[in-house]
């Protein structure tokens, strides 16, 4: 993965989310796949279920996924914070793990970013 020329982040906090990781994951490489470089920052916020060991075996196998894992529960606030620091991507998209943001929004919001939107 070039990290230099990465047009998107997509940051992700989470705690205890194990069922959800997956289908989120697939859900946001669904919708940038081919549109965008990109990377997804998963942020484990001192998770206590599966979650950690599901982030390193999504990690190992898909070069786009990192993970960064907090050893007790800080909150949402720190661990976007820590998701924004170590984002390489131009622009940055934060999304919560429980499903309820849909990442087939993530390009309209691009599209109007680019019309010069903030």
């Amino acid at each position: 993965m070039d990290r230099k020329n990465l047009e998107v982040s997509i940051v992700v906090p989470l705690l205890n989310e194990q069922d959800n990781i997956t289908p989120l994951y697939e859900q946001i490489t669904q919708t940038l796949a081919g549109k965008y470089s990109y990377e997804i920052l998963f942020i484990d916020d001192g998770s206590t279920d599966n979650s950690f060991t599901i982030l390193t075996e999504l990690h190992k196998s898909v070069p786009k996924v990192r993970v960064i894992r907090f050893r007790k529960n800080f909150g949402q606030t720190a661990a976007l914070s820590a998701g924004f620091a170590h984002a390489y991507g131009d622009i940055i998209v934060a999304i919560d793990a429980d499903l309820q943001n849909d990442p087939a929004d993530i390009p309209r919001m691009i599209a109007k970013l680019n019309e010069g939107f903030d």
